[in-house]
């Protein structure tokens, strides 16, 4: 045996004492662990949900001084369905701030894909309504987002948006809501894979890109709408979207099915992670993470329970289902972007989009996947506006709404740098963003002014946090 092959002895430290170097990686995470580790990452620049937990508070406490009617269980069960749209568009939005990029279009192509649905539902017959080449645009630039997305590698919106053609070339979408529904997400994953396309491999800038389309779809809404609004109060599953509630049964199904689901999947995570010798988090963790869960969603589930309606004789009851619709996509929007690959890599490409190429991620179908999703639930949100206002009008996904779901985001504490965010941080910005018109709408005396005074000032405290903490973190 020569010398080089010879066993050599081990080097002072090594053996247990070396292993014990990388006993991090097998370590057990309990409450007082993870009580340093949120104040590690507090001194690191990373605040995550905290501001707008905070903001929150604050102007709980202050509108709550305002108007006695603030807290009634009236007025909070309507905060979601003012509110639903915003969440929806800025967790789409999430995806792309991840990445650095914005999408200044979500909102406005929100409004047009809505457009489209309420005309097909409307009239009954959306090829014999539309003019001939509107139409046969709409067809065409599809077809075209699928070659592109199949072109990309971008399967699952290829598939979205083969789903759309089908329903409107066959004539689906015409006087069936849901149908119609389909179609408008469909064609708002059509508007993601154009954007992304641009954006990703030609090169253009988010910015101008999706500027340019922010004003080409407002043009677009107008002749789908032919300068006419069309009510959405008459068809029941649109108008309930942002106006009704579960009943009391099913509110308590639909709490004990996330708390549940939530327990069982934090357990089985911390036992299989154990079970490999890998890093896990306490029983005692878990469950207390747990209890926290179930014991907020006990309380809001029996408020939402409770008679909200000042009638008597009429009972309005039961939790909103747009607060059911924003907290099951948040939950799946979650799963997405923690417990796949796709979603380490939108985050690996958010940190450092050079470093996450050269490690062999496609930046490409990363970027034009986030566009996707992006205009996808920028669709969706314009039928829950649609919803909310009782109308598809005119304007629609146009004037502030861009610019209260990018501050949602923002204020719930994504990164407009890229590299850090979560869906959780679009609902809880969206709480604050919907608590300001709501709370000074119950003093008449304040005009729109105070409105858009105090919803800057958030913003931009949000992004004064988001750039200090940055700057902390690369310190650090």
């Amino acid at each position: 045996m020569s010398a080089t092959s010879e066993t050599a002895p081990p080097a002072k430290g090594a053996g247990p004492e070396r292993a014990s170097s990388f006993s991090l990686d097998v370590e057990r995470q309990t409450i007082p662990g993870a009580f340093r580790s949120y104040i590690g990452k507090l001194r690191s620049g990373d605040p995550g949900a905290l501001p707008s937990i905070m903001g929150l508070i604050v102007l709980v406490i202050i509108f709550a001084q305002v108007s006695d009617r603030f807290l009634s269980k009236n007025n909070i069960g309507n905060l979601p369905g003012q509110g639903a749209y915003i969440a929806v568009i800025g967790m789409g939005l999430v995806f792309v701030l991840l990445l650095g990029e914005i999408d200044l279009s979500a909102g406005t192509t929100g409004g047009m894909c809505a457009a489209f649905a309420a005309r097909a539902v409307f009239s009954g017959d959306l090829h014999g309504v539309l003019p001939s080449f509107l139409y046969w645009s709409l067809l065409v630039f599809m077809l075209a987002a699928i070659a592109l997305a199949v072109w990309l590698k971008a399967w699952s919106g290829a598939v979205v948006v083969t789903l759309g053609v089908v329903l409107v070339a066959a004539g689906l979408v015409d006087n069936n809501v849901t149908l119609a529904m389909m179609g408008a997400v469909a064609l708002g994953a059509a508007v993601g894979v154009v954007t992304g396309f641009l954006v990703a491999k030609v090169g253009i800038p988010s910015f101008i890109v999706t500027l340019a389309l922010f004003l080409a779809w407002q043009g677009v809404l107008l002749f789908v709408l032919n300068s006419q609004p069309i009510g959405t109060t008459n068809f029941n599953l649109w108008y309930n979207l942002a106006n009704a509630n579960l009943s009391v049964f099913w509110s308590w199904v639909f709490t004990i099915v996330v708390v549940a689901g939530y327990m069982a999947f934090t357990l089985w995570k911390s036992i299989s992670a154990q079970r490999a010798g890998l890093a896990h988090d306490a029983l005692s963790l878990v469950l207390l993470r747990g209890g926290v869960i179930a014991f907020v969603g006990i309380v809001v589930t029996y408020l939402a329970c409770q008679n909200r309606n000042t009638n008597p004789y009429l009972v309005i009851a039961g939790i909103p289902w747009a607060a059911v619709i924003a907290i099951s996509i948040m939950i799946a929007c979650s799963l997405a972007l923690t417990k796949t690959t796709w979603g380490r890599h939108l985050y690996a490409t958010g940190g450092n989009a050079e470093a996450a190429r050269r490690a062999g991620i496609d930046v490409v179908h990363i970027k034009v996947t986030a566009f996707v999703l992006c205009s996808s639930f920028g669709a969706f949100g314009g039928i829950l506006l649609g919803s909310t206002s009782h109308s598809v009008s005119l304007d629609l996904g146009a004037g502030n709404i861009l610019l209260f779901s990018v501050a949602a985001a923002v204020i719930g504490g994504t990164s407009l740098f890229g590299g850090r965010g979560k869906p959780r941080d679009a609902v809880l910005g969206a709480l604050v963003i919907v608590i300001i018109p709501n709370g000074l709408g119950l003093k008449p005396n304040l005009g729109v002014q105070y409105q858009q005074v105090i919803t800057g000032v958030v913003l931009l405290a949000a992004a004064a946090v988001d750039a200090i903490s940055r700057k902390r973190s690369q310190r650090t």
